[in-house]
């Protein structure tokens, strides 16, 4: 598929990089997410066990940047994107455009971490209020948590119309 062009290079290969070290961001994100929920999560489980089902639900809440959004932009570049910029471009990237796409990934990646790891401080938060509220705040949480989801999904979204303008389309 790639072409071996004299440089062939560094530059493309730092295009090839930048979807994975979008997803790579993302799982970053989402175990340090994870730990915030999990961390305030595990003492409301030790002390109400009625309460492990919402806090497993809470935890499991900042998967979603790596699992569905840093994944769904990784594939769209790796499969779809990436191959038609190099069938334009004779199996090469150029360094505008190997520079753009890692330019994107690192933007979409710290997005995806940062909406992630936010994510599970919400999701901490809700957790640690659930034996006090007897389990009330676990709808609360869940849209509070939905913001910060909603930057990473944002994230994606603006990562893939750039790359797509990129790509020409």
């Amino acid at each position: 598929m790639l072409k071996q062009v004299g440089t062939m290079d560094w530059i493309t290969t730092l295009g090839f990089i930048g979807p994975g070290l979008a997803e790579g961001l993302a799982a970053a994100g989402t175990t340090l997410g994870i730990a915030a929920a999990t961390a305030t999560g595990i003492p409301v489980v030790a002390e109400d066990p009625g309460q492990r089902g919402r806090v497993f639900i809470l935890a499991f809440l900042p998967m979603t940047q790596t699992l569905v959004y840093g994944f769904v932009y990784m594939f769209l570049m790796y499969y779809m994107i990436l191959p038609n910029i190099l069938a334009k471009h004779g199996g090469a990237l150029t360094p505008e455009i190997a520079g753009a796409v890692f330019g994107i990934s690192l933007f979409v990646g710290l997005a995806e971490m940062f909406s992630a790891w936010m994510q599970g401080r919400v999701c901490g938060q809700a957790a640690a209020q659930l034996i006090k509220t007897k389990g009330g705040i676990f709808g609360t949480g869940i849209i509070l948590a939905a913001y910060e989801e909603l930057f990473g999904i944002l994230g994606m979204v603006f990562g893939l119309v750039i790359a797509f303008m990129v790509a020409g389309w």
